[in-house]
């Protein structure tokens, strides 16, 4: 599975907790590996980590998405919006094997696909802010 499609799949990780209880999740993600296709099990292993680092860091990731985000906090962001934030950013900060302009391109190319008609150029804002002010402090 390439990286893309990977990217995908931990988006719909994430979107689910929105709907399910913490509790319901390990359940939930058996149930979403169990109806993929050929999945290998090196790629449910890197989703489910993945996965599980956002989750770690959703507090921190929330904290700066809300500093960057000016009259938008994350309580006002549509899900699906607020899921692809929460995975570029997690990219942009935490994850070395992701470099930051591909880790935004991947998510305004999310936003087109799953988001509303002003939500790839609102995420882009967003995190071209996160971006600007990550320069800034390195």
């Amino acid at each position: 599975m390439n990286r893309s499609k990977l990217r995908e799949n931990i988006f719909k990780l994430l979107f689910m907790t929105e709907f399910n209880g913490a509790e319901e999740m390990p359940e939930q993600l058996t149930m979403y590996f169990d109806d993929i296709e050929d999945l290998s099990e090196k790629d449910k292993m890197y989703m489910e980590a993945k996965y599980h680092h956002i989750m770690e860091r959703e507090a921190e990731i929330d904290t700066l998405l809300n500093g960057a985000s000016a009259g938008w906090k994350t309580s006002r962001m549509s899900k699906v919006d607020l899921t692809i934030l929460r995975l570029a950013v997690y990219e942009m900060m935490f994850d070395e094997d992701v470099p930051v302009k591909v880790a935004i391109n991947e998510a305004v190319e999310m936003a087109k696909r799953f988001g509303q008609d002003g939500s790839a150029s609102f995420i882009n804002g967003i995190l071209g802010t996160i971006s600007r002010s990550q320069a800034a402090s390195e």
